[in-house]
């Protein structure tokens, strides 16, 4: 699966001074990873987003997300925010959000 190359670019322009970030592909697509622990992607032409599972059940109320099920079952730490929804401002918070989360884990 291709991922949307332009969001990740401006993935890493938004969390370039973010200590601790680092890229891998994976997923058929592209995560960041803050200390080892993975915080935001990009599958397709959307964002996914790590939140755990109180966060992530609550921004599914949100218009644009839903489930994150790559395997055909639902990941409940994650959601996927569709690509077209991305201004720049939303783009940040979803960011930061995912972000957040990563660096409440320990480092690996």
């Amino acid at each position: 699966m291709a991922f949307d190359e332009a969001l990740a670019e401006r993935i890493r322009d938004a969390l370039g001074d973010v200590d601790g970030v680092s890229d891998k592909r994976m997923f058929g697509g592209i995560t960041f990873m803050v200390h080892g622990n993975m915080a935001v992607g990009v599958m397709g032409d959307d964002l996914i987003v790590r939140l755990g599972a109180a966060a992530g059940e609550a921004a599914l109320a949100e218009p644009g997300t839903r489930v994150f099920d790559f395997t055909g079952r639902p990941m409940k730490n994650w959601v996927v925010v569709d690509g077209d929804r991305l201004d720049d401002d939303d783009l940040a918070r979803w960011l930061r959000a995912g972000v957040d989360f990563a660096c409440s884990l320990p480092p690996k």
